[in-house]
């Protein structure tokens, strides 16, 4: 007769495949009998304690994310990269860093997970399908490849919905937003200028833009489109349409180009686009040329001078010409926010622009302000078409005395 000892963080591999294997095979839920029954059935002893962390271990791999549990209930955790079995990446707001403690007993259970989670989402993950690209019923977006594809093991990444909202106070706080740039945005929300977030890819668009849109007039009534729904706005009066994939027999789809078509036809206030990335730019153009002020979305874009490049890739790509595309950018009279991460990880908004035509037709993301890594404020020559939309109101200091949080805090359709 054999003896483990299992403890709360692990278990013998070889007891807990076994058991796995007989779970498996009886069907059902690894109930503490159960599992103390097939534990004794492979000539094992271990204590109550012992039998209850199995039982948590096998539920965790068999009904949950195992490993990964104790970082799913972390609700500072956006991003959780798994780099094979011995390598878990996690972003908690500071930029990525290793997960200590945190690792699979091998490649198989990672890939096991890695298909478990693709069928919760409703896809398939195997040798004829070796990656998938899903929304998780939770919200969350899961990516996974599988080897040969990826050949030093299983790759899995997970990008987690945010629990609450961020209000501009705490972003201000936190030093993603400076103090004037958070009396400019909340200037550019309340003049219902149609504005663009860009930045990276993890760099806080999305968080940024739920902040925003709660400060809308809570009278506003706000259609949120989008491909995951991550956007959480803090507003009385949100309608949300939400792609859908395609079925495992590639039929079903809805886009974010069809969702647009149809926001158009349900009298919003303001339209917001969660990420434009496709064919849904061009619909966006229009839709910003059609008398709805406040129109927004985010857009990935390597600098905010690259953003009227991006939106013409998307929409020639579409189907739209060149001097089309200009054109109808042109007349949007957007404003760019673009967002940054600092050396060590964190993230700030860098700049905001305005999108200007040139004489030779195109248009150009012209500088109005930016603001260094501590706040400074610069102005540049695009300033005066930046006060045009949004007014001046926001180069006033704030009241002697008052916090510059609190002032936001009770801003419509914010929560402190």
């Amino acid at each position: 007769m054999r003896t483990a000892e299992p403890s709360p963080s692990g278990a013998d591999p070889d007891l807990l495949a076994a058991v796995r294997t007989r779970l498996a095979r009886d069907g059902g839920d690894p109930a503490p009998a159960r599992v103390a029954a097939a534990v004794r059935a492979e000539g094992s002893v271990l204590g109550d304690a012992e039998v209850l962390a199995l039982v948590r271990l096998l539920r965790a791999d068999i009904a949950g994310a195992g490993p990964l549990d104790p970082l799913l209930s972390d609700p500072r955790i956006t991003d959780i990269l798994v780099n094979g079995p011995a390598e878990v990446w996690i972003d908690d707001g500071s930029g990525l860093r290793p997960a200590p403690g945190i690792r699979f007993p091998d490649d198989a259970s990672l890939r096991r997970l890695a298909q478990r989670l693709a069928a919760q989402a409703g896809r398939r993950l195997d040798a004829a399908a070796p990656w998938v690209d899903a929304r998780m019923p939770s919200g969350g977006r899961l990516h996974a490849v599988l080897p040969p594809v990826s050949p030093d093991g299983v790759c899995l990444s997970l990008r987690l919905p945010r629990r609450s909202v961020f209000t501009l106070a705490e972003l201000v706080s936190c030093g993603t937003v400076p103090a004037a740039g958070a009396r400019l945005l909340r200037c550019l929300v309340t003049s219902r200028s149609a504005f663009l977030i860009s930045g990276g890819t993890g760099t806080g668009k999305t968080t940024l833009l739920s902040a925003l849109l709660s400060l809308a007039n809570p009278k506003e009534r706000v259609l949120l489109v989008e491909d995951s729904a991550e956007l959480r706005p803090d507003h009385p009066h949100v309608v949300r349409l939400q792609a859908r994939p395609p079925n495992i027999e590639g039929t079903g789809e809805v886009g974010l180009h069809d969702l647009v078509r149809q926001a158009l036809r349900m009298r919003p206030d303001r339209l917001v686009v969660g990420e434009v990335r496709g064919p849904e730019a061009v619909i966006l153009l229009n839709a910003l040329n059609t008398g709805h002020e406040g129109g927004c979305g985010t857009l990935h874009a390597n600098a905010a001078a690259d953003v009227p490049a991006r939106i013409e890739a998307l929409a020639c790509a579409a189907g739209l010409g060149r001097e089309a595309v200009h054109s109808q950018l042109a007349a949007t009279h957007a404003l760019v926010v673009y967002l940054a991460r600092r050396p060590e990880g964190t993230r700030r908004v860098a700049e905001v622009r305005v999108l200007r035509r040139e004489p030779a037709g195109t248009v150009q993301a012209s500088p109005a302000v930016s603001f260094s890594p501590d706040g400074t404020l610069t102005e540049h020559t695009a300033l005066p078409d930046l006060l045009t939309h949004i007014g001046s109101a926001w180069r006033d200091p704030p009241a002697a005395g008052a916090d510059v949080g609190e002032s936001f805090a009770g801003s419509p359709g914010s929560s402190p």
